[in-house]
C-alpha cells in the first residue's frame, strides 16, 4: 500500500512543490481546495494541472473535501479552532462523502499527495482528510515539508 502524501504551498513556488512531489514518489495530486484558485503563481487549478502534467503527475480537484466559506473565514479571523467543527459537519454532506469515497479509491491505486493552502498540516483541514481516508485504506500518512 502506498503512502498517502499531504502538502501545503503557503510560502513556497510551483518549482519547489513539483521537486517535493517528485522526491516522494507522488502519482496523483488530490486538490482538496473548496476554490481552486490562488494569487500565487502557478497554483491556479489550470496553471497546476498543466505544470503537473508536465511532471508525469496527475491531478484531480474534488472540491467537496474542501474546507467551506465559513471555516476559511474561522481561520483568516485568527480562530482556527472554530474550522474543524464546520469542516467535520461539512463532510456529512452527500458530496463531501461521495469524495471521500473517491479518494480512497484513488489512494489505494497509486500514491496520493493531498493538496491545500496552509504550509502546517495541523492547523489545516487537509491533515483530517488524510486521517479519514488511512482510516480505512490503513496507509502511513506522511506530511510534507517544502522549503520556503
Amino acid at each position: 500500500m502506498p503512502n498517502l502524501a499531504t502538502i501545503g504551498y503557503q510560502g513556497t513556488t510551483i518549482d519547489a512543490v513539483l521537486t517535493a512531489l517528485k522526491d516522494a514518489q507522488v502519482g496523483l495530486l488530490i486538490d482538496i481546495r473548496a476554490v481552486a484558485q490562488s494569487r500565487k503563481p502557478g497554483f491556479s487549478k489550470r496553471q497546476l494541472a498543466a505544470a503537473l502534467d508536465e511532471n508525469g503527475i496527475g491531478y484531480v480537484h474534488l472540491q467537496g473535501l474542501g474546507t467551506p466559506k465559513s471555516g476559511r473565514d474561522a481561520v483568516r479571523a485568527g480562530h482556527p479552532e472554530r474550522m474543524e467543527p464546520i469542516f467535520r459537519e461539512h463532510m456529512t454532506s452527500d458530496k463531501a462523502q461521495a469524495e471521500l469515497a473517491q479518494a480512497k479509491i484513488l489512494a489505494r491505486e497509486r500514491p496520493c499527495c493531498l493538496l491545500c493552502f496552509e504550509r502546517d498540516h495541523t492547523t489545516c483541514h487537509r491533515h483530517f482528510v488524510a486521517e479519514m481516508i488511512a482510516a480505512e485504506t490503513g496507509q502511513p500518512v506522511v506530511h510534507l515539508a517544502v522549503p520556503l
